[in-house]
């Protein structure tokens, strides 16, 4: 069952478990490549064989937060400044309304005492890092897909795009700084699972890499045929799940169910 509400201001796609009974929680945030909407990635990696909640969240400004009906919106904070409005502001906010999103899940589902689960795949990635570093909601697993680690790297690739140089000061590369999660490795303490695609873009390789290997329980999983998206274009709405998303959805399935999500 597909169940599509808001919590805490945030928009959701919940699927229920099997018995749409008590059982524990996956959160997951999307990317913003496609699929780029809550429920198109609910669609994309539905990870049905789990006996849990699956509720992916909408980034702000996309989905049901979208302005005008388009992503235009979060276009022109990458095109300004790609540090503070883009890449911290839309996951520091996703971060920060999390706590109280998972409060209000908490009272609409029969979600199990516990620890939950986390997913975000690319920018949504570094969304379950920031929760994750922040620790203030306990984490059985976690894991990512083609993820954001370093602010720098998004930067450096949106700098190539647009064939300019980042106005860098000590404030930024501050907050560069804390959004650098190879170098914060040993905060992300739970499980973590890093799936990589090996078509992913090339800056996010090494990171993922690195990730992995330092982080005190992680695992990375290199994908052949993978490459950043999981779905086709345009990844506004749900759309059959392409072959290579049923990989990526069967490695998640098996991960979660090896560290007994919710104990």
């Amino acid at each position: 069952m597909t169940i599509r509400g808001v919590a805490a201001g945030v928009p959701f796609t919940a699927l229920a478990p099997a018995d749409e009974g008590p059982a524990p929680l996956i959160v997951t945030w999307h990317m913003l490549d496609a699929p780029r909407t809550d429920k198109a990635f609910a669609a994309a990696l539905p990870m049905t064989a789990l006996p849990a909640w699956r509720v992916h969240l909408g980034l702000p400004l996309c989905g049901n937060r979208m302005v005008d009906g388009s992503l235009d919106a979060v276009v022109e904070l990458a095109r300004g400044d790609t540090l503070r409005d883009f890449t911290d502001g839309m996951t520091r906010q996703a971060a920060e309304e999390f706590p109280a999103a998972l409060a209000d899940l908490r009272t609409q589902f029969p979600i199990v005492e516990g620890s939950i689960g986390v997913v975000g795949g690319s920018l949504g990635g570094l969304v379950a890092l920031r929760v994750l570093a922040a620790a203030e909601v306990s984490v059985a697993a976690a894991a990512l897909i083609n993820p954001l680690i370093r602010a720098r790297t998004m930067i450096a690739m949106i700098d190539d795009q647009l064939g300019r140089l980042y106005p860098w000061d000590k404030a930024t590369n501050d907050l560069a700084d804390e959004l650098d999660f190879v170098a914060r490795a040993a905060t992300i303490t739970p499980p973590l699972l890093v799936v990589s695609g090996e078509n992913d873009y090339p800056t996010f390789r090494p990171d993922a890499r690195e990730l992995a290997a330092a982080a005190p329980q992680g695992e990375l999983l290199s994908m052949p045929g993978l490459a950043h998206p999981l779905a086709e274009e345009p990844g506004m709405e749900p759309a059959p799940q392409l072959p290579i998303a049923k990989q990526v959805d069967d490695a998640l399935t098996e991960w979660f169910a090896r560290h007994e999500l919710g104990t």
